[in-house]
């Protein structure tokens, strides 16, 4: 008897009846992009500032002669636990800003005390005497007045560096007119006016040195504009043929000059890469494209952050702001406009700041516009662009700055300075100088760009600080 055969239960291989993809690859030419860089940004600052030749590298910005150069901040810092006003920067205060002796003013520095006040503390309150040098070391606090309807309103936000009670050196003492109030918890440095009088006693001069520079400070207050800057004697308004006052515009004898900064590296490329593997793309080209976005990205930081020139370390201290709640609010981008309010060119801010400000606008159902800008629509306020900007950082209590500008030398503004026409130009500013080739087959490139910044006038700049970024989600 004939067995029957059990079918088959197995899989049967799909018969290939043409070339593989796999295969079919190796005699296909790949399409390829040029090399990609997550570090490329927008580049807003280096795009729209007005670039300024500076010939022989400097730059020298003249202004009118200005009186009030002490209006700074008095910095303090931390030692074993220990708030301390860094005796240098006592020569912020107006009265003791030419005071050279260094000793003296360690003394004085180390006669302020430590005092602590929770958020809502009254530091100081109108009507009682002024008989301290109060220096905000580290908190925020509010600055009281009474306004024309007598309303409680802000006059300023304090914050770190701040200072009230300049006037007790060496004078009498007269009642606060406002009133400061802790908002944070605050550490103040206080300096009595009876602690400053031990000092005088031990030191030579000192009281005598004060004394002369309120009587100087006074004749140039009588001389000078709202500004600070000398006065220009004019006369308006008048009837017949009075004397008319003679008159001169008086020059800064010390004006401020801007020498060029750099950034520069040696690009090394093999010629063995150079001359096998340069198609369809040129190595050395490419190499140089993505070596100069890198060195634009590094110039663009220091125009920010560069403790010399960098925006952020430029803006004069009445052009310093803090917020009022710590999230950006509509509030104080308008105070911003109110400090710039010439011209103003755009705001720059961190993409984590924008976006806290947006945040803050839905909450309270505003809806910013949007403004077009080379080719791009970029958020706004008030009609003023806000750029991103993420060279502006970000602290670890994850607070951050908005800058806001005026821009060009016609508007007295924030300028680029560089120069143009170098040996071996790439593009403007920046130069690429073949350097040779070495005993190991490899081309070097010296990669330079040249670059500076300068604000010509205060007001051309202002900056809002402790900015509060949103939760990281």
């Amino acid at each position: 008897m004939t067995e029957l055969a059990e079918p088959f239960s197995g899989t049967i291989a799909a018969v290939q009846l043409s070339l593989s993809t796999v295969a079919a690859r190796n005699l296909a030419t790949t399409t390829k992009s040029v090399p990609q860089m997550q570090g490329i940004t927008s580049r807003w600052l280096l795009k729209l500032l007005p670039w300024v030749q500076a010939d022989g590298g400097v730059y020298r910005v003249n202004r009118r002669l200005t009186y009030t150069v002490g209006d700074g901040l008095i910095t303090c810092y931390d030692t074993a636990g220990q708030a301390r006003v860094l005796a240098p920067d006592l020569r912020e205060l107006r009265y003791l800003r030419d005071y050279s002796d260094d000793a003296a003013l360690q003394t004085v520095a180390d006669s302020f005390v430590e005092r602590q006040y929770a958020p809502g503390d009254i530091i100081a309150e109108a009507g009682r005497p002024a008989e301290e040098l109060v220096v905000l070391a580290h908190g925020k606090a509010d600055k009281l007045g009474t306004g024309a309807y007598g309303e409680s309103t802000v006059l300023e936000i304090m914050t770190d560096g701040r200072f009230i009670g300049e006037r007790i050196l060496g004078a009498d003492a007269q009642p606060w007119d406002f009133t400061v109030k802790a908002v944070t918890a605050c550490t103040c440095l206080v300096l009595t006016d009876r602690a400053l009088a031990e000092v005088s006693a031990r030191i030579e001069g000192l009281r005598e040195h004060v004394r002369a520079a309120q009587l100087d400070d006074a004749v140039a207050d009588e001389r000078a504009n709202p500004y600070g800057e000398s006065s220009i004697q004019l006369a308006s308004g008048h009837e017949g043929e009075p004397q008319l006052q003679g008159t001169f515009v008086d020059y800064d004898l010390s004006p401020r000059e801007y020498e060029l900064s750099i950034a520069q590296t040696v690009l090394r490329v093999h010629s063995r890469v150079a001359d096998l593997y340069n198609k369809p793309m040129d190595q050395i080209e490419q190499q140089l494209r993505l070596t100069i976005e890198a060195l634009r990205e590094r110039q663009e930081d220091e125009m920010v952050n560069n403790r010399d020139f960098g925006l952020l370390h430029n803006a004069a201290p009445q052009q310093r702001i803090s917020t009022r709640t710590g999230a950006p609010t509509p509030d104080d981008m308008d105070e911003l406009l109110a400090l710039v309010w010439k011209e103003p060119a755009f705001f720059l801010a961190n993409p984590k700041a924008i976006a806290a400000f947006g945040a803050e606008c839905s909450r309270r159902g505003i809806y910013p516009t949007s403004t077009e800008l080379n080719g791009h629509r970029v958020p706004s306020w008030r009609g003023v662009p806000i750029l991103p900007c993420n060279k502006i950082g970000t602290s670890a209590g994850r607070t951050t700055s908005i800058m806001l500008m005026r821009t060009g030398e016609s508007s007295q503004g924030v300028i680029g300075l560089r120069q143009t026409g170098i040996p071996d130009e790439y593009e403007p500013g920046l130069n690429v100088r073949f350097m040779g080739i070495d005993d190991k087959a490899i081309i070097s490139y010296l990669v330079s760009t040249y670059y500076s910044g300068a604000v010509l006038v205060p007001d051309a700049l202002a900056i809002l600080e402790n900015v509060q970024l949103g939760a990281e989600g």
